[in-house]
């Protein structure tokens, strides 16, 4: 449960709560209780990172990181350097459900392509 009370001087409640037709009340205390019967669960972060392979092409890496997650140019060419040389790279951290939608997506300009792009998702440490 969450409590809130709200404090005005008498010109400020005026001004908020006068109409022509319409005189406030003099009490100043406003109380405000909200009351939730659903605890709020956020979705634990998740890394995506994407892996190098042999057979798809440096600039379409490039065209998927910018169209899917709307990287500028510097960053899809930074991340898809990464992977090249490295094997893997860091893309980006979402919550769960939008990772897989996303990865969903990458995946799907791939293989439409005839590619065997990969990204992965694992839990932020």
């Amino acid at each position: 449960m969450v409590k809130c009370a709200l404090k005005l001087d008498k010109a400020h409640y005026k001004a908020l709560t006068m109409t022509p037709d319409i005189q406030p009340d003099t009490d100043t205390d406003v109380e405000v209780e909200v009351t939730s019967d659903e605890e709020v669960m956020l979705d634990p972060p998740y890394r995506i990172l994407i892996h190098n392979d042999d057979v798809t092409p440096y600039d379409f890496v490039i065209h998927v990181l910018q169209s899917v997650f709307n990287f500028s140019l510097l960053k899809a060419v930074a991340i898809t350097q990464r992977a090249h040389v490295t094997g893997v790279g860091y893309v980006a951290t979402y919550p769960l459900e939008q990772a897989k939608y996303l990865v969903g997506q990458a995946h799907g300009m791939a293989r439409a392509e005839g590619y065997p792009l990969t990204f992965t998702i694992e839990p932020e440490e």
